[in-house]
């Protein structure tokens, strides 16, 4: 009895084993080319937007470098609070602007997806 068993088990592997191989066969490099190349699926890259306020605003040292703004961002980790970065910035129309001591802004920070 214990052979008829393992013959319909063996037959039942068989049959899904035969089944899985009747499917086209296709690298994964190849499905990931073809998920890339599908217009519908457009991969967006991962981000997120934090409030936060200009601390302080950091004179440079020399006149050939520009100023910087300490960014204070809200919800941060303590140690990784505080942000410089250059006071050098372009609004909407190309005008140059500079952030001023308290101002409101908020800090988004962008992945390339996969990494």
């Amino acid at each position: 009895m214990k052979k008829n068993a393992k013959n319909e088990f063996n037959e039942e592997t068989f049959a899904s084993v035969k089944k899985e191989m009747a499917k086209p066969r296709m690298a994964k490099s190849a499905r990931l080319g073809k998920l890339n190349l599908d217009t519908a699926r457009i991969p967006e890259q991962p981000t997120v937007t934090m409030p936060g306020t200009v601390a302080k605003i950091i004179p440079s040292p020399r006149p050939s470098q520009p100023e910087k703004a300490q960014i204070a961002v809200d919800g941060a980790d303590h140690k990784y609070r505080n942000l410089r970065i250059e006071n050098t910035l372009t609004d909407e129309h190309g005008d140059d602007v500079r952030l001023k001591k308290g101002a409101p802004v908020e800090v988004t920070v962008t992945a390339e997806p996969g990494r």
